[in-house]
C-alpha cells in the first residue's frame, strides 16, 4: 500500500478567524510546497470551499471535503467525507444547527466564498463562528451514518474534546484523534492514535508543516476514508 503525505485540517477565508490569502489556489499552491499529496479543507461549520479548493487543485493533489463542527458543549469535530455531495449534505444539517445570527465582518471577519480561481463569489451571512446546538453524540453519528469519518481536534487544547470533556467517550466510534502542533497527548485519549495536522489560518503556518503519512490503498477521497476507518 503507498504511504501518502496528509494535512487533514486546514481553513479557508471562509472561517472568519483565517487570513483573506487563504484563498483556494493559495492553499493547494502552498500544500504542494510542502510536501502534502492529501489535504482536507475544513472550515468552521461549513464546506462551501472544499468544491473550489478541490477544482483548483485539479490533479494535483487529493482534497478531502470536510468540515470543523463545533458542538454545543464547546467541542471542535473534524467531519471528512469520500465526496462533496455527502460533505454538502452533512453541511447543510450543521449548517441548520446554527444559530441565526449575522457575521459582523469588523468583528470576525469576512467570511469570503471563493471559486476555483481564488475570485471571490460571494460571502456567508450567517456567522459560522459559533457552537450548533448539536450535541457531540448527535454530531458523530450522523456524520458515520452519512458515510464520514470524525476526528475529535486538537484534543489537547481548549475546544478538544479531552479538555472540554475530559475523556473521549467509548461509543462515539472515534478510531484517531488530532494533536495539535508542539502539543502532547493528553493521557485520557493514549488508547487512540493520533495525527497531527497544520490547522493552517494562515499561509506560514501551512508553510511551517509537515504533513503526516497514511497508508491508503488508492489515492482518492474514497480511498481516505477508507484508510481512516481503518486505522
Amino acid at each position: 500500500m503507498p504511504k501518502v503525505s496528509c494535512d487533514l485540517h486546514i481553513h479557508s477565508a471562509l472561517s472568519p478567524c483565517a487570513s483573506g490569502e487563504m484563498t483556494p489556489k493559495n492553499i493547494v499552491n502552498m500544500a504542494l510546497l510542502v510536501g502534502a499529496e492529501v489535504i482536507a479543507v475544513t472550515d468552521h461549520n461549513s464546506v462551501r470551499n472544499s468544491r473550489a479548493v478541490a477544482e483548483a487543485a485539479q490533479d494535483r493533489l487529493v482534497v478531502v471535503p470536510g468540515l470543523e463542527v463545533w458542538s454545543r458543549e464547546d467541542v471542535h469535530i473534524l467531519c471528512l467525507f469520500a465526496n462533496i455531495a455527502l460533505a454538502e449534505s452533512f453541511g447543510r444539517y450543521v449548517f441548520d444547527a446554527l444559530p441565526n445570527r449575522l457575521c459582523e465582518a469588523d468583528i470576525f471577519g469576512q467570511q469570503h466564498l471563493f471559486d476555483a480561481n481564488s475570485q471571490v463569489i460571494g460571502w456567508e451571512e450567517k456567522l459560522l463562528l459559533s457552537p450548533t446546538s448539536l450535541s457531540v453524540d448527535e454530531i458523530c453519528h450522523e456524520a458515520m451514518r452519512q458515510g464520514g469519518v470524525v476526528i475529535p481536534a486538537h484534543v489537547d487544547k481548549t475546544y478538544g474534546m479531552a479538555v472540554q470533556l475530559g475523556f473521549v467517550p467509548d461509543h462515539l466510534g472515534i478510531r484517531v484523534v488530532e494533536v495539535s502542533k508542539r502539543g502532547r497527548q493528553p493521557p485520557s485519549t493514549r488508547s487512540y492514535p493520533f495525527i497531527t495536522n497544520s490547522d493552517a489560518h494562515n499561509l506560514s503556518a501551512l508553510a511551517g508543516s509537515t504533513p503526516w503519512k497514511l497508508d491508503v490503498t488508492q489515492l482518492s477521497p474514497e480511498g481516505v476514508i477508507e484508510a481512516l476507518r481503518k486505522f
